[in-house]
């Protein structure tokens, strides 16, 4: 027992000697740092880039680096910078991708002569460029560099928003065209007010010119929704006092009308789960799940309230339906956002601009819209519909874009085509969209956060489930594919990955290039596009989730029917532009062949016992290949793309109802219930149902092969669906364009139908809002045109910019033969000038006066005119606002006059008898 404490306490000895011994050497370290600072002006620190992922993160050692900001203030000028050059050159002796000397062979750029990149760096991350490339002009100076220190530059991304901030207005003829397409849709909006403002001035029991209504006090930065149907609320709506809850104008309508759609009850969606041998035709037992845990269409929502028994009362008045046993809350009054007047003001401001602009409409047709032939230059034919003038689809190259290319694409645009855009990578500085690239900036972090960036969140496509997954085992099989337990092809495709904010904040490079491919920028532009809606929202106000969004996914060239790597038919609130940046094709194995095709005999037993009820012919099950002629293709084919026209909704709706019990959906369970074909998502058209679609109800969607760089317009309102063929790298982006804002006020109200616990059923665009604040931008920016366009005098009296000399009096004379009145005022003299007459002053000696306006009946009558001049005026001209208000003024005049004529009537009738008698005396 002595001997063990004995030993113990050795080792605490020994320990403390250690901690001395290493606490004297650190300060003897940091002493002789703090002298070699002294005597050499800079400090050494050490810089760990490393990153512990080899697969996608460059390794870089520990470097040498010196802080000039450190050097001691008695070093001489001269020498700093001598030191600071030298620096430079030792740091331009490492390879400019990993940030390591001595790898080999390194070739030195002679166009900066300052980068050099080494031979295995070339190879790996610049497999299409030569060292002869490279020695002719680096990465960095073709602006393709991929360097995590090049791809987190935001340079490019700062410099695209201050120049959209910083440009000049665009030209009249687009801020004409926005005014003339956007102005009946505010009328819309004014007409919904009205009719507010009407049924609460008879709730109220008094006019509607007495109508007064109070601000709601929210903040442009704050989001409003209905509390019923979950759409937002731009201006008017009716809250409750007590418990602020909101209601839109359109439910308030639905209610006094008896008949409340918006916000319809919450859908209950259950799918069994039966173990994955059910996945390919087993028979398993049951086992349930959550089906939130894999699905987005349905989210567990319980309302706090009930809508029983909730109605407006016969006045039009409506209680809030918060109504509990400890408080009544009485009924919503009504509030405004913008201010009672906002929307009617900005209606008669673009009425009145629209009635001066007037803007050329489009032709009836363009010359590609006759022309059948299929090799017609920008044109692909994508539908065989009988009797169709839209079966050929509008391409245009991107490469060398000319200036009737956007009238010709607004023409297709309008009438509600897609367009598809051919070549649009080819016009950047060639940054590669490769995968491992874009993952190596991304993984580039900090060690405490690193590792909430590695697992990502998938989708298989098969149970259409959510997993978890390493990101470098994802592109793993990205590369190489991937298989199940079966060696059936294991499908997957990233969720949200990454996000729009992490795309702009970790891959600005990326951000910047796919901007700046974006064809017709006037549209899709997201800082500064004219014809974007979403861009005239003020900076202080909280914008949408537009984009840009990436879409990696995994892919195969033949339809497998169950499994496929796709996009369900769905419909987007908004337009949308999607760019094809990067494919992977992936071979499989002989063995993966053969068990394809045993398992979908498997699938097919299983579909003939679930999906085909007893009238139906088995032998037309969705099993039907693609067309060999869809694959006839050079090689850069990645998606295959079928866009409905919004003519054929309904019916395409009519077949989805109809056979919904033919298709499979989460776990690969038949569908039992629709709420709608479209926006559950939950539907994807094969072959065969497309032919199906075709027989029964005669309506076909464009169908077309994506390649590779090329961008697709989606315009709003059109349901379409995707399937991969290769592995794909798809960026898109949303923006709003003002001839499709009438579909996406129709999508606005289609959704606030839904069930409230709906994936689509949140308006989250808010187009409204876009439309109101889009015009008034419209107007600022035609009035400023207006007075560009007038030169310096806009009104030569009312702008005050001008004082005649006496010279100026000659000419005016000589020329015109008209002269003022001119005179000196005196001290103690009063001078009345009527209104209408345009007079000047100059004082002799200084001065004080004393002034009065006032309004004499004489002059009412010129008082009405310049009002009249005054509102013709710009609305930033200072003589713009109508301040005396004449016209009240006369109204109250007249009410005042009879009320005293009324009072004074006795008195002039006796005087008047009196006049009688004096008379008849007289005579």
């Amino acid at each position: 027992m002595d001997s063990s404490i004995a030993d113990r306490k050795t080792e605490e000895v020994k320990d403390r000697y250690l901690i001395k011994y290493r606490r004297r050497r650190r300060k003897q370290k940091i002493e002789a740092e703090d002298t070699k600072v002294h005597n050499e002006g800079v400090r050494i620190v050490d810089n760990d880039e490393g990153d512990p992922n080899d697969n996608y993160c460059s390794r870089r050692p520990k470097i040498k680096k010196i802080d000039i900001e450190m050097m001691s203030p008695n070093l001489h000028t001269n020498n700093s910078k001598l030191i600071e050059e030298q620096l430079i050159r030792e740091r331009f002796l490492f390879c400019h991708q990993c940030q390591i000397k001595g790898r080999g062979k390194t070739v030195r750029c002679q166009n900066c002569t300052m980068r050099r990149y080494c031979a295995p760096c070339i190879r790996n991350w610049y497999p299409h460029l030569k060292e002869d490339d490279i020695f002719e002009s680096c990465p960095v100076c073709r602006g393709n560099c991929n360097c995590v220190a090049c791809l987190r530059s935001d340079i490019l991304i700062k410099e695209m928003k201050q120049k959209a901030k910083t440009k000049e207005d665009e030209h009249v003829e687009f801020s004409v065209y926005l005014l003339q397409t956007l102005l009946p849709h505010l009328r819309l909006l004014n007409e919904e007010q009205m009719i507010e403002n009407e049924t609460e001035a008879k709730i109220q029991g008094i006019s509607i010119s007495e109508l007064r209504i109070k601000e709601a006090g929210y903040y442009k930065d704050e989001r409003v929704y209905c509390d019923n149907c979950k759409t937002s609320i731009f201006d008017y709506h009716r809250s409750c006092t007590l418990c602020s809850f909101d209601l839109c104008l359109i439910c308030c309508r639905e209610l006094r009308n008896g008949q409340l759609l918006g916000g319809a009850e919450p859908m209950m969606f259950d799918f069994s789960h039966k173990g994955r041998g059910y996945l390919h035709g087993e028979e398993v037992v049951n086992r349930r799940v959550n089906q939130t845990q894999s699905n987005d269409v349905a989210k567990p929502v319980v309302r706090e309230w009930s809508r029983f028994g909730w109605h407006a009362e016969s006045n039009g008045s409506i209680p809030c339906p918060k109504v509990s046993d400890e408080s009544n809350h009485g009924f919503l009054e009504l509030r405004s956002v913008l201010g009672q007047n906002f929307i009617y003001d900005l209606l008669c401001k673009a009425n009145e601009l629209a009635l001066r602009h007037k803007l050329g409409t489009l032709g009836n047709f363009c010359t590609c819209s006759r022309n059948t032939n299929v090799r017609y230059h920008g044109m692909r034919k994508a539908a065989s519909r009988a009797n169709s003038s839209d079966n050929y689809l509008y391409c245009p190259r991107a490469v060398q874009p000319q200036d009737e290319d956007l009238e010709h694409f607004r023409w297709h645009w309008k009438n509600g085509e897609p367009v598809i855009v051919s070549h649009v990578i080819d016009s950047t500085s060639g940054l590669s969209w490769e995968p491992s690239v874009m993952c190596r900036a991304l993984c580039h972090i900090a060690k405490s956060s690193h590792a909430q960036h590695l697992d990502v969140k998938a989708i298989d496509c098969l149970d259409f489930c959510e997993v978890k997954i390493k990101i470098h085992e994802f592109f793993t099989g990205y590369k190489e594919g991937r298989v199940d337990w079966l060696d059936w092809p294991r499908i997957l495709k990233l969720k949200d990955w990454p996000s729009s904010n992490l795309l702009e904040e970790r891959l600005p490079r990326h951000c910047a290039e796919f901007i700046s491919s974006l064809p017709f920028k006037e549209y899709t532009d997201p800082f500064g596009g004219c014809l974007n809606l979403a861009v005239k929202l003020p900076e202080e106000c909280l914008k949408p989730d537009l984009g840009p969004k990436t879409y990696i996914a995994y892919g195969f060239p033949q339809e497998l029917g169950r499994g496929d790597s796709v996009t369900k038919l769905h419909c987007d609130l908004s337009d949308a532009v999607n760019v094809l940046t990067h494919i992977a094709e992936v071979k499989l194995e002989a063995k993966h062949l053969t068990a394809i095709k045993n398992l979908k005999e498997k699938h097919l037993q299983q579909d003939k016992r679930e999906l085909v009820s007893d009238d139906q012919d088995v032998d037309k099950v969705n099993m039907k290949q693609e067309s060999d002629l869809l694959f006839a293709g050079d090689g850069s084919e990645g998606a295959l793309w079928d866009i409905f026209r919004r003519q054929d909704v309904p019916k395409l709706q009519e077949y989805l109802r109809k056979h919904f019990k033919e298709f499979r959906h989460i776990h690969c369970r038949p569908l039992k219930q629709v709420i709608h074909p479209i926006h559950d998502q939950t539907f994807y058209l094969t072959v065969e149902h497309k032919r199906k679609l075709k027989e029964e109800y005669g309506i076909e969607p464009w169908t077309f092969i994506q390649k590779l760089g090329e961008a697709v317009f989606i315009p709003a309102g059109c349901p379409h669906q995707v399937r991969n063929l290769k592995s794909c790298n798809k960026v898109a982006m949303d923006f709003v364009s003002p001839e499709n804002v009438g579909e996406c006020f129709r999508l606005s109200e289609e959704f606030r139908t839904l069930p409230i616990n709906h994936g689509c059923a949140e308006d989250k665009l808010e187009v409204k809002k876009m439309t109101v604040y889009a015009m008034q931008d419209v107007i600022t920016k035609l009035k400023r045109a207006r007075l560009a366009d007038k030169g310096p005098v806009i009104h030569p009296i009312h702008d005050q910019t001008f004082y005649l000399t006496v010279e100026h009096k000659r000419k005016l004379k000589e020329e015109y033969g008209i002269e003022p009145w001119t005179f000196i005022q005196k001290l103690g003299e009063a001078v009345f000038i009527p209104a209408g007459c345009p007079h000047q002053v100059r004082n002799l000696k200084s001065c004080n006066k004393v002034a009065m306006d006032f309004v004499s009946p004489e002059n009412v009558g010129e008082c009405f005119r310049l009002s009249e001049e005054f509102r013709t005026l710009p609305i930033n001209h200072g003589c713009a606002e109508d301040k005396l208000e004449v016209k009240k003024m006369t109204v109250y005049a007249m009410q005042d006059v009879i009320t005293k004529l009324k009072r004074a009537r006795p008195l002039i009738q006796l005087s008047f008898v009196k006049l009688i008698i004096t008379i008849q005396f007289t005579g």
